[in-house]
């Protein structure tokens, strides 16, 4: 249990789900904890390379009340979308795709990566919209990596990918106080953690990395106690992901792919996805996922 001292409110071990070809390592919404900041879903997947000729398909599928947040460190994915986007993204641009009242979409790997077997490392996550923001229109907005700003001070570097940090601040749009960084750390190299959001929290996600001089586990969420500037530094050398923003002060339910404040609206959106009343997408509307009969992501009591 965590102490007073500790830099750590709360250490989350993934789910992991093999899929085969590559693993999927979930961490939230998980029973101790539903939410850190917007943040309601976080997957970490791969490193992986696909066998040649195959790819990644996650076939058409609805979204409600959230926005869902795209990251890569390895390889490719086209994104679709029933508003019409098509968009592949690629290592360090960010997607950010707004569901608001209702939007269909399908993550696929590149037909030009194929043949060589795609290979897939990166993060899903799913922000939930705030109070008052929930139905908004469905958008979506692409950030290249080169239009994301970066922090470096010696050996340590930092992609802000949404909201500021030291002193730096993504364009990505924003429903909420969101705070989102890519960090890497050389050999030697550490860096602090600013303690100005109501929620943080850090995930491993390649080399290794002490938080406070503790050791972290790979693809474990590490949720921070408010209001200390943690430290991370690397012998050997690492990287993390950096999550957090405004805490919700509304509870959240999540059923399969949707989010929202109300349970009425789930189910008035499982209704919808069933009696296939949401919009096609252009360019992939031959297929769809069936609502499962026990979804992986449920809420939590």
């Amino acid at each position: 249990m965590a102490t007073i001292e500790s830099p750590v409110l709360q250490t989350i071990t993934p789910v992991t789900h093999d899929l085969g070809d590559f693993k999927v390592n979930r961490v939230l919404p998980a029973r101790e904890r539903t939410m850190v900041g917007p943040f309601i879903f976080v997957d970490e997947f791969g490193p992986a390379r696909l066998p040649a000729g195959q790819g990644m398909d996650v076939r058409p599928h609805p979204h409600i009340n959230l926005a869902t947040v795209t990251y890569l460190f390895d390889g490719a994915i086209e994104h679709r979308d029933s508003i019409g986007s098509h968009q592949v993204i690629e290592p360090g641009a960010i997607n950010l795709m707004t569901a608001g009242t209702g939007i269909v979409h399908s993550e696929r790997s590149p037909q030009a990566l194929r043949p060589g077997g795609p290979s897939l490392y990166g993060m899903q996550t799913w922000l939930a919209l705030p109070d008052g923001g929930e139905e908004v229109a469905p958008a979506f907005d692409h950030v290249a990596a080169d239009g994301l700003p970066f922090v470096e001070d010696g050996a340590a570097r930092a992609r802000v990918l949404m909201g500021t940090l030291w002193g730096a601040t993504a364009a990505t749009p924003q429903h909420s106080p969101t705070l989102y960084a890519d960090i890497e750390l050389a050999a030697g190299g550490s860096i602090p953690i600013e303690a100005g959001a109501d929620e943080r929290a850090v995930m491993l996600v390649g080399g290794e990395v002490t938080l406070d001089g503790q050791p972290l586990d790979p693809f474990a969420l590490y949720v921070l106690r408010p209001g200390h500037e943690a430290a991370l530094a690397s012998a050997a050398g690492g990287r993390l992901m950096l999550m957090g923003g405004q805490a919700f002060t509304t509870r959240r339910y999540v059923f399969w792919n949707f989010v929202s404040s109300s349970r009425d609206r789930i189910n008035q959106a499982k209704d919808d996805w069933k009696a296939l009343r949401f919009p096609l997408i252009p360019g992939d509307d031959q297929e769809f996922i069936p609502i499962p009969e026990v979804p992986k992501t449920v809420s939590y009591p």
